[in-house]
């Protein structure tokens, strides 16, 4: 067998999906994981139990590996740019994944590139927010977006504030913060594309996004009503912003339709994300294989849509702990939904699967997933 190698950093469900789509293509596959219990380390055979933020250890599993890839966005950068140097093929590699680790480094690259995005700035300490407020046109522009510049992700690391005294708690942590402007929105969006080494890219329907309590609920494709103009804007600000970030692999574009009909982006991701998880059953190629052969240089697979509509709705852990009979019912109810689990504790609030529905009929379509995901969840029981 010479077929090649990947390295997954990362042992969380976006390793055992991606781990998944690689089984057809015949790809060797490799895991640095935090523990054994972790979601992709249940199925791939090749797991090393390690701390990806020691350096040893990621040389250690980056041995013998075509190339590293990633679950996540948290290997420290240096370690990346060390890994470079010793020879080893890093995709996406830290020149441009740190866009997608530091917020106030994406901003910037954002802004030099012009791509439209919320008002922001660094921070300094609440006077500073509230300095930051009043330089709204309007001279008040409270509420104050605060985030992180590193580490958060389905809300954490995010506040909304409201006056200067709000906006103490997120200077406790002692790390850079950013300030953003609370956007006026319509919905949320996604665009979601795929590159490759060679510059070869796809684009697939851009998404909305609806978001429960910072954290991804349902994923409609394509998203409904919206103009050719603005889903080719979106697609295009996308394609942009991976060329001029030498993007290898898949990235997310996280967007904010906003109330006066301007596009502006929101984050970034460089590896699958929630907002694609619908391309598994939905696409003609999933995010999760383009990624895969975008990576090894492969030519990509078409990122249409199988059907006119697809819904991904994430099941959530709640007070009712068994999974199994209750997706039972949900398949016997609903042959054609399709359900995907990920082999992880049931804790409240938690990600542990999600279900997608596809078909003609919008309102039907959304209505089954919404169904399953609730019954999961054990919000209905019938």
């Amino acid at each position: 067998m010479n077929f090649p190698v990947v390295g997954v950093v990362g042992g969380g469900q976006l390793a055992r999906m991606t781990h998944e789509a690689g089984i057809p293509l015949g790809i060797q596959f490799r895991l640095l994981s935090d523990t054994a219990q972790d979601s992709a380390a249940q199925v791939v055979s090749q797991v090393t139990v390690g701390d990806y933020r020691d350096l040893a250890t990621l040389r250690r599993f980056a041995a013998g590996c075509d190339v590293v890839t990633f679950d996540h966005e948290h290997v420290p950068t240096e370690h990346l740019r060390a890994l470079q140097a010793d020879g080893v093929v890093v995709r996406p590699g830290p020149d441009a994944l740190v866009h997608a680790q530091d917020k106030a480094v994406m901003r910037a690259k954002l802004d030099e590139i012009g791509v439209p995005s919320p008002r922001h700035r660094i921070v300094s300490d609440p006077a500073d927010v509230a300095a930051f407020a009043a330089e709204h046109p309007s001279g008040s522009g409270w509420p104050v977006v605060l985030k992180t510049v590193r580490g958060g992700y389905d809300g954490k690391g995010v506040w909304v504030v409201h006056d200067q005294q709000e906006a103490e708690a997120p200077f406790r942590a002692g790390v850079p913060v950013l300030a953003e402007e609370k956007v006026d929105f319509v919905r949320e969006l996604a665009a979601n594309v795929v590159r490759s080494p060679h510059g070869q890219a796809v684009a697939y329907p851009v998404v909305e996004s609806i978001q429960v309590d910072g954290v991804c609920n349902e994923v409609i494709a394509p998203a409904p009503g919206l103009t050719d103009e603005l889903a080719g804007q979106a697609q295009r600000t996308a394609l942009t912003i991976a060329k001029e970030l030498q993007v290898t692999g898949h990235l997310a574009v996280e967007l904010f339709q906003t109330t006066d009909g301007r596009i502006l982006v929101n984050e970034l991701a460089m590896r699958p994300h929630n907002s694609g998880h619908w391309t598994q059953d939905g696409a003609i190629t999933s995010q999760f294989a383009n990624h895969l052969r975008a990576v090894l240089d492969l030519p990509l697979g078409d990122p249409r849509p199988r059907a006119r509509w697809t819904v991904m709705a994430n099941v959530l852990g709640g007070d009712y702990p068994d999974m199994y009979q209750g997706y039972l019912h949900c398949m016997a109810r609903d042959p054609a939904l399709r359900i995907h689990m990920y082999g992880k504790d049931v804790k409240p609030g938690r990600k542990v699967g999600h279900v997608t529905t596809y078909g003609d009929d919008l309102d039907e379509v959304r209505a089954r997933a919404r169904h399953a995901a609730d019954y999961l969840r054990g919000t209905i029981s019938e």
